[in-house]
């Protein structure tokens, strides 16, 4: 009654071929179940493809003991034997499966990281790997793939028995695609994708890791600096409007002191050639 998503990754130059999903049967004859170029649900199974990624991808549901078995991702090949892409056993029980995961899609923010439980009852490494053009897998532990931190944790669950919790930390854009996590021989396909930070999650993830200090409040919308600024501007401008106003009454007290001292000596040199002018015409006269 569950379902399953199973991505099959093909080369490049079979990304304008027909690719399909089959089951093989007990005479190694695989007759195609659903293929790309009808993109829509048939019977209990759909279709999809990414070219960019190149991979198609195959969704089946309400699953029975009656589909477990040998199946193949093949590629079809127009005048020529098909090519098998992929292959793998899968196995559909009524009861708790040996490995499964909580779910298969998984979301991730930029910089960040996710955590997937895998759920297990078999015995076998551990082990979580990307599904690329050469699968890099990360063992038991720790490591890195494609430069991402990746960390291994085994522990034990009352209910649900043997748990390897995946944590993939620094998560970029590139990190988006699929992944499987595995032990043993059983192998469980997880789908990761990473969006990119936006404005309310970067300001909610520097409120929840910095340590409160007095330089905190530089960084609100409502910073101080911008207030200073403003007033630097205002003070710059009554400076200025100021030595505009004083300028021209510097040059006016200039003008009347220079008037001042002109008709003063003017003033001086009239009342001189007076005197000179009237003792020239009236000669004073002596008394006796």
């Amino acid at each position: 009654g569950g379902s399953i998503t199973i991505p099959c990754r093909y080369d490049l130059k079979y990304k304008n071929n027909v690719k399909y999903l089959c089951k093989v049967d007990h005479l190694q004859i695989c007759s195609p179940d659903v293929q790309t170029d009808h993109f829509k649900s048939i019977d209990k199974a759909s279709v999809s493809q990414d070219i960019n990624k190149q991979t198609f991808t195959v969704t089946m549901t309400d699953l029975g003991t009656k589909d477990s078995g040998r199946y193949w991702c093949a590629v079809e090949i127009n005048g020529g034997s098909d090519v098998m892409i992929e292959r793998f056993q899968l196995s559909v029980t009524a009861g708790t499966p040996e490995l499964y995961v909580d779910q298969q899609e998984v979301t991730g923010v930029e910089g960040g990281s996710v955590i997937v439980k895998c759920y297990y009852r078999n015995t076998g490494n551990r082990k979580w790997c990307k599904i690329r053009d050469s699968v890099q897998c990360v063992w038991e532990n720790s490591g890195t793939t494609e430069g991402k931190s990746v960390t291994l944790q085994q522990t034990t669950d009352a209910t649900r028995g043997n748990v390897l919790t995946v944590t993939m930390s620094g998560l970029k854009m590139d990190s988006t695609g699929w992944y499987r996590c595995g032990v043993g021989d059983l192998m469980m396909p997880v789908h990761i994708t990473v969006r990119q930070q936006t404005t309310t999650q970067s300001t909610s993830t520097m409120t929840t890791t910095q340590s409160p200090t007095t330089e905190q409040p530089s960084f609100s919308p409502t910073a101080e600096p911008v207030q200073t600024e403003g007033g630097k501007e205002k003070d710059t401008m009554s400076s200025i409007d100021l030595k505009v106003l004083l300028i021209p009454l510097g040059m006016l007290v200039v003008v009347i002191s220079g008037v001042l001292v002109t008709w003063k000596m003017w003033r001086k040199h009239s009342k001189y050639s007076f005197y000179n002018n009237y003792n020239q015409y009236f000669p004073r006269r002596q008394l006796y």
